[in-house]
């Protein structure tokens, strides 16, 4: 595990209170096998940071676009903010290498690292809110996520897989799509659901995910798969 000092150099960030930094970087699990660790698993700094995002990027878009509706401004929001951009953006900066996660969850390299990766990206914008204000705090989103808003537009990447689905279905089989639970399990640090997409009584895919969102999410890429109204060309 590296040093966090090391952490810091690389976002451009000193923390004035180290230990928030550490709090960001303890994942639940970690507590579960090290209870004399002295700090506190990092969601309410997850759930702080996430609203920390929303409202930079609300008001970033809200004054970048005056003339956008409502609902466009949403969707470029939803693609910046959405746990795969907020996963590969922690990849690239490296969090990995700092989170405390217990010795099962360090193996898993999956999804399930996928969501912590982008929820630890919350929790360290939360953090440093807490720290050193919200001026700090955009000034580290701009470096890392806004820079990304240019290629989302351009390339129409603000349409994500259920929005896309939904207004296919409308488009071509006149109904509005629904997804129903179909299978939850695992202890509340580790849940997984199955979750089916339906147009009328038919499921048409089944996805997986760690929270329901991220399971509908699957099953609307699926769904546009199978019925070949591709989720990967929808910007052609």
């Amino acid at each position: 595990m590296k040093d966090n000092s090391q952490l810091e150099k690389k976002i451009g960030v000193t923390f004035k209170n180290k230990d928030l930094l550490k709090e960001a970087l303890t994942h639940r699990s970690y507590l579960n096998e090290n209870p004399s660790w002295p700090h506190p698993h990092n969601e309410r700094l997850e759930f702080l940071g996430d609203a920390v995002i929303e409202l930079i990027i609300t008001e970033v878009l809200f004054k970048q676009f005056p003339d956008k509706p409502e609902g466009e401004l949403t969707s470029l929001r939803a693609a910046l903010v959405n746990a795969n951009m907020l996963f590969e953006i922690s990849k690239k900066i490296g969090f990995n290498e700092y989170i405390k996660l217990s010795r099962g969850e360090s193996k898993d390299t999956g999804r399930a690292r996928q969501y912590i990766l982008a929820n630890t990206f919350e929790a360290i914008t939360g953090a440093m809110y807490l720290d050193q204000g919200i001026k700090t705090s955009k000034i580290f989103l701009e470096k890392y996520l806004l820079l990304r808003l240019p290629d989302i537009i351009s390339n129409h990447l603000y349409k994500d897989p259920k929005s896309l689905f939904q207004e296919k279905a409308q488009e071509y089989a006149s109904v509005t799509p629904h997804y129903e639970v179909l299978k939850e399990q695992g202890p509340d640090h580790d849940k997984h659901f199955s979750v089916g997409v339906y147009l009328a009584d038919e499921m048409i895919a089944k996805g997986d995910g760690p929270s329901k969102q991220a399971a509908q999410e699957e099953a609307a890429k699926k769904a546009l798969e199978i019925k070949g109204w591709e989720y990967n060309n929808h910007a052609s």
